[in-house]
């Protein structure tokens, strides 16, 4: 009988927020796949757990996959963590996940941290829409023509960067997105020097070229402001005449213009009429 295997999160700083759920999973799993097995062995050691650990990362993924999905096979359950946060998130999980289920094993979550949520969170920006790009290419070209594709995005945007490149990334966005596009720069989440800057691009520059970027950041960036579009008179009374033609009434008419428009069902309703 097949094994399970288990995603599991783990802090992206503080090692108290691993949740009484995740150390009983790793305690009673057969064997761990680690991002890094150092980090990870520090904290199994932090809650006094011995496991087997097996490296699975970015670079050797294609060679561990199938001994991976072989065991799990066998009958024996496997847990997955990264470094930080939540596997499959910017990390080779995603990878092991799809073979699982191509294999027919059971995947079960076991939830924690993910990092660009709670710098989302805690930015005070616009959380009812958003989307993830995670890491941007350390190729210029490439990373520029990742931030025009997304010039006109309305939804908050969130990306991970790393303090040696952080400069560099809030010039391309300055030059995408303007100086003045508003920005949250979530530092640290989690450790003791959190801290959350509420800046420009313009303004972030500045203050990075005069403070040298350390630890890790969360980039959140407003949204492009949607152009509400402007009727006349003329252009509602057009709208209106439209539905008449089709059968609806003058009144109707009216009223369903003037909520698409916002002006008077009153002034539109008397040209109607004229």
């Amino acid at each position: 009988m097949s094994g399970k295997l288990y995603v599991v999160g783990t802090p992206i700083g503080n090692l108290e927020d691993l949740s009484p759920r995740a150390i009983k999973t790793l305690s009673e799993a057969d064997f761990i796949a680690a991002e890094d097995t150092r980090v990870t062995l520090k904290l199994l050691n932090h809650f006094g757990i011995k496991k087997e650990l097996v490296s699975y990362y970015e670079q050797n993924k294609e060679k561990k996959q199938d001994y991976l999905i072989n065991r799990v096979l066998n009958g024996e359950n496997l847990a997955i963590v990264s470094d930080a946060g939540m596997p499959s998130i910017s990390d080779p999980g995603e990878d092991l996940v799809k073979a699982a289920h191509e294999n027919g094993i059971t995947v079960e979550s076991v939830p924690g941290p993910v990092a660009f949520a709670t710098a989302l969170c805690i930015s005070g920006m616009s959380s009812g829409r958003f989307c993830f790009e995670g890491f941007l290419s350390v190729n210029r070209q490439n990373r520029r023509e990742h931030l025009a594709q997304l010039k006109n995005e309305s939804r908050t945007m969130l990306f991970y960067e790393a303090p040696h490149k952080l400069l560099k990334t809030l010039s391309d966005m300055a030059e995408t997105f303007g100086k003045d596009r508003k920005t949250a720069i979530c530092k640290e989440l989690t450790k003791i020097h959190e801290t959350v800057f509420l800046f420009t691009l313009g303004e972030a520059i500045e203050y990075f070229s005069e403070n040298p970027p350390r630890g890790e950041y969360v980039l959140v960036i407003e949204g492009k402001e949607k152009q509400q579009e402007t009727y006349s008179l003329k252009d509602a009374v057009d709208m209106a005449k439209g539905l008449i033609n089709k059968g609806e009434s003058a009144s109707f008419a009216a009223k369903s213009a003037a909520s698409v428009t916002g002006l008077k069902k009153g002034d539109i309703y008397k040209e109607i009429i004229k």
